[in-house]
């Protein structure tokens, strides 16, 4: 589409989490998984979609404003397993426990940024990984991997991405970040 840009608003991740979550995600290597790069890895907050140009300073203000009345917070890695439905996985993801700070700042975002009105469900904390292709059998088991140790993410900063299609994946980079208060 002319003049738009396609965004979404998400936290970034440290270098040795990445390189962890890279590492720890080995075993999901099949024909029909399809990684995404370790650059492009982050935590999905909100998914804004296909917006105007012009429409970009009201939506760096609106995510500056929120990120204002919200406090940092540190997430626990759960596990890494396809989902969201384990039976017929679309995709392999880093899931994180659930944290009432992360869905109180996902469900404000979403409020101050969607178009419609949300539902009501709940936003998972996690990282996609992998997503699995749909021109291809899914493998037949998937393992589910648990953290060894404990393993953290500190979230005190939000990001609004701007998200480049491409092809073998799209192009991600950070327009702005926005501290947590």
């Amino acid at each position: 589409m002319k003049n738009t840009i396609r965004l979404f608003v998400a936290a970034a991740l440290p270098a040795d989490l990445k390189e962890y979550l890279a590492r720890e995600s080995q075993p999901f290597r099949h024909e029909s998984v399809r990684f995404v790069p370790e650059e492009n890895l982050h935590l999905t907050l909100f998914f804004i979609g296909q917006v105007p140009h012009e429409s970009l300073p009201d939506i760096q203000d609106r995510i500056r404003r929120t990120a204002m009345h919200h406090a940092p917070f540190v997430l626990q890695l759960q596990c890494l397993e396809p989902g969201p439905k384990p039976r017929s996985p679309r995709l392999v993801w880093a899931r994180f426990e659930q944290h009432p700070l992360f869905e109180q700042l996902s469900k404000e975002l979403t409020q101050q940024l969607a178009p419609q009105p949300p539902g009501q469900q709940k936003t998972i904390p996690h990282v996609t990984l992998a997503r699995l292709r749909k021109d291809m059998p899914a493998p037949q088991a998937l393992p589910t991997i648990l953290p060894a140790a404990p393993v953290q993410l500190a979230v005190s900063a939000v990001s609004l991405w701007q998200s480049e299609l491409a092809s073998p994946h799209p192009r991600y980079s950070i327009l702005q970040s926005f501290a947590l208060s």
